[in-house]
């Protein structure tokens, strides 16, 4: 990417490091150059793992330099040129963590020119272009600095003191490391509060009354049901009889009958188009589609966008801005894989949908999209493209027609027992023509898709009123335990902070409690996946017993609870949006640590963990003295 730039700027002469040219030196980093300190680069009491010491609690933190031979030589080069540099432009990722990386290098390599700040959304020539003819002031991204530097600050003082308080509390006798984190444990206690629900799910047994008639399925009303009203059952079936004897009756009492019709009722409806994707729906729609993990899906988007063939993609909206409205027919005509799609959208003006553009929506970025180069000039794995057709289709179903439908209800009933079938009929194809599950391809889409089984299931012409011989049946069933998580519900339940939605627009208010970030969420779910705490079992996660063992130790709701969490990360949005002072933040993080430190200590062991946690060798025990951060009182309002 700095190569890019760099031939943009026409800085085109090599060096170790760095490229210069034209008046501009381009350098980059790679990963994190910078982190949080240590515990032990606080005080040397804090290098051991000791009750006494705990909480942890610096008075101000402080950043290091990763120690590694290729950090140290790039970072030196980094210093040099910032300190000779009449200006500085920080041209880094254009999000949180972009934003916090390029920041603690400047920190570290104490600059004394202006700074200011590239922001685009896409790595195009253009785009490259566009931005440096509109630099922002950096000081216009100090609140998203903030807000990252509040989330690492966090995420270090409640994992570093509740990992070691764990630890030491619970399992000092076998030497073994219980790893806590603010986001990671209360996404491990949504698996296993799920799993725990499907051991403990007692079956209860029902019989379904239906019967054929004119080759279409009626199945059994209940007595309450309003007519008309397609109301069903918690478990979304219809007609269930709890007990074998009234089942019998009710099959006895129709068998010989008549099957007469009494209502038949039709109802055109239309279906826009998909949303456009967040990271999150692509992960989604990714592990449901090809099986990818939420990582993989992460690592192939980023490569689109590197390749310049997509936009930016760690975000966490579905919308565009108005202004790019205008680009779109440039974009779309450079999509050439998909003319055909495309044809019958030139020489027409292009819809402009509100689910689509709405710059009221969008902060920092928009959802993700092609950016119209053609992809046949990309060197793309097969996975990528997977990917990007995933988000080329999306983007041109965008300004297809809605999909024209008929929905039919028939009623009918034998002797006092009602029925009903329902069916829907596509009438109008429209953006469904672009996707490869609207029409003949659709046979490919994998069978827990989550859209209805009945979709398009047709059902003959019916008149009210007309009668004749039908065929009963009563089916023995069972009911079902929930599902356990994938990653693809996963993603949606930390998004959603645990609830479980399908309405977009509840969902993208539900996002302000999510957990995590999207761009942090996939190494969450590895990391559970690293620390055995979870497994996977085809596409379904399972938590082993040492993640159940490790949330059932843990009685603190907050270190838990995907709704508490959730509102700290709402917390954290609201900092980058200039609405919460971070001092607060930091300081309500400092009081909770503390708290918990205080009732953990207070607290009887409960039963050991299940013994199949990886062991991890814990740092001797030194002559360390209890410190400040030790006292019995909260800590005192920070800097942060």
């Amino acid at each position: 990417m700095g190569r890019d730039i760099a031939r943009i700027l026409g800085a085109n002469a090599k060096h170790e490091g760095y490229m210069e040219g034209n008046g501009y030196q381009v350098t980059w980093t790679f990963g994190h150059l910078c982190t949080l300190k240590e515990p032990h680069d606080y005080t040397p009491f804090w290098k051991s793992w000791d009750l006494d010491t705990l909480p942890m609690i610096p008075d101000r933190f402080g950043i290091k330099l990763i120690d590694t031979d290729s950090y140290r030589r790039q970072f030196e080069i980094i210093k040099r040129l910032m300190q000779s540099a009449d200006s500085i432009i920080n041209c880094g990722d254009a999000g949180q963590e972009g934003e916090l990386i390029q920041r603690w290098v400047m920190q570290r390599a104490q600059p004394s020119c202006p700074v200011r700040r590239l922001w685009i959304n896409s790595m195009t020539d253009e785009a490259i272009r566009e931005g440096f003819a509109n630099l922002k002031p950096q000081d216009d991204y100090q609140s998203l600095y903030e807000a990252g530097l509040c989330r690492a600050i966090g995420d270090w003082l409640l994992g570093m003191n509740a990992t070691r308080l764990y630890t030491l509390k619970y399992r000092r006798a076998q030497r073994q490391v219980l790893s806590i984190g603010r986001v990671q444990t209360p996404t491990l206690a949504m698996i296993v509060a799920r799993q725990l629900e499907i051991q403990n799910f007692k079956p209860e047994q029902y019989w379904v009354l239906s019967t054929l008639y004119r080759d279409t399925l009626f199945t059994l009303r209940q007595p309450g049901d309003k007519e008309g009203d397609d109301t069903r059952d918690s478990r979304g079936a219809r007609g269930r009889i709890t007990s074998e004897e009234e089942g019998r009756k009710a099959f006895e009492a129709i068998r010989d009958k008549e099957f007469e019709v009494t209502a038949v009722a039709q109802k055109g409806g239309t279906e826009a188009p998909p949303r456009l994707f967040d990271l999150t729906s692509l992960q989604v729609e990714c592990n449901k589609r090809f099986a990818f993990s939420a990582e993989e899906t992460l690592r192939h988007i980023q490569s689109l966008y590197e390749k310049k063939l997509t936009t930016y993609p760690r975000v966490d909206t579905t919308y565009l801005s108005d202004d790019i409205y205008p680009k779109c027919p440039q974009i779309l005509q450079g999509l050439a894989p998909y003319a055909p799609l495309v044809a019958p959208l030139m020489g027409t003006r292009l819809k402009k949908s509100k689910k689509v553009f709405d710059s009221s929506k969008v902060t920092d970025h928009h959802a993700i999209i092609p950016t119209g180069i053609n992809p046949s000039n990309g060197d793309l794995t097969l996975s990528e493209k997977k990917v990007f057709d995933l988000v080329a289709r999306r983007f041109i179903a965008a300004f297809y027609p809605d999909c024209k439908f008929s929905s039919t209800t028939v009623d009918g009933r034998v002797e006092k027992l009602r029925f009903r079938a329902t069916g829907k009929q596509i009438l109008e194809q429209g953006w469904r023509d672009v996707m490869a599950w609207g029409h003949a391809a659709r046979e490919a889409a994998p069978a827990d898709d989550d859209r209805p089984a009945d979709e398009e299931k047709t059902i003959p012409q019916f008149v009210k009123g007309e009668r004749g011989p039908h065929t009963p049946t009563l089916t023995e069933k069972w009911t079902q335990p929930p599902k356990p998580y994938t990653e693809a519900t996963l993603l949606r339940a930390m998004e959603t902070a645990g609830k479980t939605v399908s309405d977009e627009e509840l969902r993208d208010a539900l996002k302000e409690n999510g957990i995590g970030r999207p761009s942090t969420r996939a190494a969450i779910i590895e990391t559970l996946f690293k620390r055995n705490y979870i497994r996977k079992e085809r596409k379904s996660l399972v938590a082993t017993d040492t993640g159940i063992g490790l949330i059932g130790l843990i009685q603190e709701e907050l270190l838990k609870s995907a709704e508490l969490t959730g509102q700290w990360e709402k917390k954290l949005r609201e900092i980058e949006q200039r609405r919460y002072d971070p001092k607060q933040f930091i300081y309500e993080l400092k009081v909770m640590v503390w708290q918990i430190v205080q009732q953990v200590r207070a607290a009887a062991p409960p039963p050991p963990v299940a013994q199949s946690l990886a062991p991890a060798a814990l740092p001797a025990k030194a002559a360390a003295q209890p410190t400040e951060a030790a006292s019995a009182t909260p800590p005192n309002t920070p800097a942060p």
